[in-house]
């Protein structure tokens, strides 16, 4: 009995590893947003994360909202800075998420700062 308890538990942990695994190494897509950097905040109440959205349009329903993971410092600096500019932004799109590493499937991997099309001075 001792021996199929082992087995068991050792073959959830083998199911929960790949799945972390998967989630982690394995993009659902890649590209690239741009608009006005409207928003972004460490939220959470037990445990934080960077969430941010983008305004990609006129209506609200153009909100392009992200995560970014803590190890991304610079991009974290950067997007603190850049608060209410015009943002060119690239991301990986997971196929799911936990609930430590952000509230969207969209992660930020490097932004850069844009002309806006809304206000060119020709």
């Amino acid at each position: 009995m001792k021996k199929v308890l082992i087995i068991f538990l050792l073959a959830i942990a083998l199911l929960a590893t790949a799945y972390y695994s998967f989630l982690y190494y394995v993009p659902y897509s890649e590209g690239t947003r741009s608009g006005e950097l409207i928003k972004f905040s460490y939220k959470g109440a037990v445990v934080k994360t960077w969430e941010g959205e983008i305004s990609q349009g006129i209506s609200g329903a153009q909100i392009f909202s992200f995560s970014v993971m803590d190890k991304e410092k610079e991009v974290i600096q950067q997007l603190k800075d850049y608060q209410g500019k015009y943002v060119k932004v690239t991301y990986i799109e997971r196929f799911g998420t936990f609930f430590f590493w952000g509230d969207t499937k969209y992660f930020i991997t490097n932004i850069s700062l844009e002309q806006s099309p809304h206000f060119n001075k020709n």
